[in-house]
């Protein structure tokens, strides 16, 4: 039996990149998958007809990250079409960089409202559905335990909030046997940040090990803290980032 046989997993962000490796890993290991996505319509349906020939259930969910009506709309039709939900994946996110004097009060509070609002809401949305065993996982970074560059003060401040979010979060669902944590991914080779890209070579030289994560990588760590075995990981955040915080 797979490691998440019979678990109903809603993943936002999913269309692409880290987002959608958590699906068809999730799928691989047995779970049911909600892939919520903003705009890539073609791609999030793409993929749940990918885990569907494949022998899974997956479907498409449409969800703005920053609109709380979206996200609860989003969570609850997941549940319903699920039947339930073990696994909500908080992964859709945003990256705004330019110094402090640069950033603007739209990109702030849009940057807050995805990154930080998005997650909370998300997981209050979720717990109605879920029972002792569940998992809640974020994706944060490992921009949040260290700034190597300037002008990223605004995003990883947002992905640092995570880690004490992650942490209270932790501490008010233990005594219900949900578990929460907290991944963060370092340089990997995605659409938004490619391994061949104009400041790949900069990313890969902070690096231990000098090569660029694949997605399937992290997705890796996404299905173990998800599965039963992960049952006493809880409250804490896991870095995946080739050693280049080390």
């Amino acid at each position: 039996m797979s490691a998440l046989t019979g678990k109903r997993a809603f993943i936002t962000g999913a269309s692409r990149g880290i987002g959608a490796a958590i699906a068809r890993r999730f799928a691989a290991d047995g779970a049911a998958v909600a892939i919520g996505y903003e705009r890539s319509a073609d791609a999030a349906n793409a993929i749940a007809r990918e885990i569907a020939a494949a022998g899974g259930r997956a479907f498409a969910i449409q969800m703005n990250a920053a609109d709380p009506a979206s996200i609860k709309r989003a969570v609850d039709l997941a549940a319903s079409k699920l039947g339930g939900l073990d696994i909500l994946v908080n992964n859709a996110g945003i990256i705004c960089y330019g110094t402090i004097e640069q950033v603007t009060l739209e990109q702030i509070d849009t940057m807050l409202a995805v990154n930080v609002r998005g997650v909370i809401l998300a997981t209050q949305a979720a717990l109605p559905y879920m029972s002792e065993g569940g998992r809640i996982i974020s994706t944060g970074s490992n921009l949040a335990d260290r700034v190597p560059d300037a002008g990223k003060a605004l995003y990883s401040a947002s992905k640092a909030a995570l880690v004490a979010w992650t942490k209270g979060t932790a501490r008010d669902l233990g005594p219900r046997g949900i578990t929460v944590n907290l991944v963060h991914p370092g340089s990997t080779n995605t659409d938004m940040n490619p391994a061949d890209g104009p400041h790949a070579e900069a990313q890969r030289q902070r690096m231990a090990i000098k090569e660029y994560g694949r997605p399937e990588d992290v997705a890796a760590l996404y299905a173990f803290i998800a599965s039963p075995e992960a049952r006493s990981v809880n409250g804490t955040g896991l870095t995946v980032d080739g050693g280049a915080n080390a």
